[in-house]
């Protein structure tokens, strides 16, 4: 694959991606819109006002657009990105792209109906090791972004996250009672799964959620637990493996449901 950096740090470097839109067109993480179209149209109103963070090069904006979703902000920390994908889509009025920081979003409080990403927080995750303990580094980040898009929801709003992640992974990223929002998850794919977080502000967590966020906290100072060989399998390669369309899982004995696949 003539994009795939040689070190999984390039996955977080701005540079990397400036240098990758400068080439290639387009690419969808986890498929296009139409893989999972069924599930975002229960979760997203036609008149929403949307915002997509980390929206790359990706066909969804363009696609979500041609079906009647006609108030998308789209944001990158690329300029090569967003200055491409603007042109691309001179003719789609009151459909913007801006470059910005998912952890500093330039936006008022309470301004957005949805908040949508598609792998951004996968990118930031590459460089763990141990996807059962992410590093206090990386947990921090994520947690950046989180706080920011919680107060860019407005009441009732939603934030819609896909993944590769099964839930024992992200859940415990997701579901903390300071987000004020209730966690959901979904499943699409034909034979390898991914996964749609829909996180709804203003509702509580399940008690399920919540009682596994009280563990996080209480063995948030335990030893990892230990892991097979079978689980020592990074972020990073999930990641190569998205691009390449492959199953980087195939000798490790792993269900379709915990590899990262794309169709």
């Amino acid at each position: 694959m003539d994009h795939l950096p040689d070190e999984n740090r390039r996955y977080k470097d701005v540079d990397y991606w400036d240098e990758r839109y400068q080439v290639e067109q387009s690419f969808d993480w986890f498929g296009d819109f139409s893989k999972f179209k069924h599930l975002l149209e229960n979760l997203i109103n036609k008149d929403d006002s949307i915002l997509v963070l980390g929206c790359g090069n990706s066909s969804m904006s363009g696609e979500m657009y041609d079906a009647g979703y006609r108030r998308i902000t789209n944001i990158d920390y690329s300029s090569v990105c967003v200055d491409a994908m603007a042109a691309r889509h001179a003719h789609c009025p009151g459909m913007t792209w801006r470059q910005m920081d998912a952890r500093q979003l330039d936006v008022p409080d309470a301004s957005f109906d949805i908040v949508l990403e598609k792998a951004t927080l996968d990118a930031m995750l590459v460089e763990e090791k141990d996807p059962w303990k992410v590093s206090p580094q990386t947990a921090g980040l994520i947690h950046q972004v989180l706080k920011e898009v919680r107060r860019a929801l407005r009441p009732r709003g939603r934030f819609l996250s896909l993944t590769f992640a099964q839930p024992h992974f992200r859940k415990p990223l997701y579901a903390r009672r300071e987000y004020r929002w209730s966690v959901a998850q979904h499943t699409y794919g034909d034979g390898f799964h991914y996964f749609l977080y829909a996180m709804t502000a203003g509702e509580e967590l399940s008690p399920e959620d919540a009682a596994m966020e009280t563990r996080r906290l209480e063995e948030a100072e335990a030893p990892p637990p230990q892991m097979s060989s079978g689980a020592s399998i990074g972020f990073f390669q999930w990641m190569q493996g998205a691009e390449q369309n492959v199953n980087p899982w195939p000798k490790q004995g792993c269900t379709p449901s915990t590899a990262l696949y794309f169709k």
